[in-house]
């Protein structure tokens, strides 16, 4: 009995182990492991094994940005069932990372956390860090606004939107034809498996009164909504620029 309640206190409880094949992937990759639960003291019911794909983010608070740790998505990787007193499980799994996970630039920390749902006892965890590329689909309009439309990327954060969750979110810096007239071009990235669809965030440097009046209200952000197709997206970085380009070029006068 004495070791039930330590058992449920967490001393002596099952524990988790998440074993993954390799730690790098691409948004969209399957990910192959195994979850290897250790028994402790005593036999223990488990209701399920998930494992949640983690990671932090900003969120404005009181005019100060804090960071918070945030769910992407979830997996359940086992239903219920007994784990006995020594007894070491393994389980097998297959996952896929979500198209739309962020990629780990500027040290953005993602990981795997695995949890055993246990009844009347602490949940036992384990986090694995991995390592995310951008995606192809992405990287193709990154190159396009840095190398032939002269933006310079300046920060790459996660943050909460209030109009699309938590996003990743590319801030640049304007050159070539658009220095002097850009402060900066924030773009989020929305993939499916057909194409990429980008909102970009031009903001205006401030020209005399008018400008910086409506610099003031915010009245110098305009906000561009553009699809990519899959066939685009493969034609190169020179016809996606056109693209943006000619979409920067009507918001940025």
């Amino acid at each position: 009995m004495f070791k039930k309640l330590m058992a449920r206190a967490g001393i002596g409880a099952a524990k988790v182990d998440t074993q993954l094949e390799k730690l790098d992937f691409q948004p969209g990759e399957a990910v192959d492991g195994k979850v290897v639960v250790q028994g402790g003291e005593v036999d223990q019911e488990i209701d399920q094994i998930t494992v949640f794909l983690m990671t932090e983010a900003l969120r404005e608070a009181d005019d100060k940005k804090i960071k918070e740790t945030v769910k992407l998505d979830e997996y359940r990787i086992s239903g219920a069932f007994v784990i006995h007193a020594k007894e070491t499980k393994e389980i097998p799994f297959t996952i896929e990372i979500p198209i739309h996970a962020p990629a780990t630039l500027n040290r953005l920390p993602l990981w795997f956390e695995t949890g055993l749902d246990m009844p009347m006892a602490l949940d036992a965890g384990d986090r694995d860090y991995i390592k995310i590329s951008v995606h192809p689909y992405t990287e193709s309009i990154l190159q396009a606004v840095e190398r032939e439309l002269g933006f310079r990327l300046k920060k790459v954060e996660m943050e909460y939107s209030r109009r699309h969750g938590y996003v990743q979110e590319f801030e640049f810096l304007p050159g070539g034809e658009f220095r002097g007239y850009l402060d900066e071009l924030e773009l989020i990235f929305f993939l499916d498996h057909q194409g990429a669809r980008v909102f970009l965030q031009v903001d205006r440097k401030a020209r005399g009164l008018g400008g910086l009046f409506a610099e003031a209200l915010e009245m110098d952000e305009s906000n561009i909504q553009l699809y990519f197709s899959k066939e685009e997206l493969e034609s190169g970085a020179p016809s996606l620029a056109r693209k943006l380009g000619t979409a920067i070029r009507e918001h940025a006068g």
